[in-house]
């Protein structure tokens, strides 16, 4: 089993966050610094490849008849 699926979301972001606060508050030796780095980038990389994934499965919905179709973000449906 893969890291990305062992990991929710949430998750990942969260460890990145806390990540993140370590790298700001700036008195990380330079070795933890690179170690956290590559950590965070590993997480971003699941978090935005379950945010992909989410995308493709929201890009189809059920119409009323139960058909398909695209799912297009941004359009406004006026008649």
């Amino acid at each position: 089993m893969s890291e990305e699926t062992k990991v929710t979301f949430e998750e990942a972001m969260e460890k990145l966050e806390n990540i993140v606060g370590k790298l700001e508050e700036g008195d990380v030796p330079l070795e933890a610094a690179i170690a956290y780095f590559q950590e965070g980038m590993a997480l971003s990389k699941i978090c935005h490849d379950k945010l992909i994934k989410v995308e493709k499965q929201m890009e189809q919905i059920l119409q009323e008849d139960g058909e398909m179709k695209p799912f297009i973000m941004g359009e406004d449906e006026t008649e």
